[in-house]
């Protein structure tokens, strides 16, 4: 039981969890705000191109 209760204190000290939880949080808002971006540069850039097919259509 004392090698149990050692083993999950040694777990709770350990800073490597911690660390790869924030690079997780940072990269799902990188993610986020990318797809943000590529969506609104979508939606712009098909209104420019409906607004040119109608001039030359």
């Amino acid at each position: 039981m004392r090698t149990l209760t050692k083993n999950f204190v040694n777990f709770l000290k350990n800073e490597d969890g911690p660390t790869a939880v924030e690079y997780a949080v940072m990269l799902a808002l990188i993610i986020v705000v990318c797809i943000a971006a590529v969506t609104t540069l979508g939606t712009n850039a098909n209104a420019t191109f409906s607004k040119v097919g109608e001039k030359v259509g």
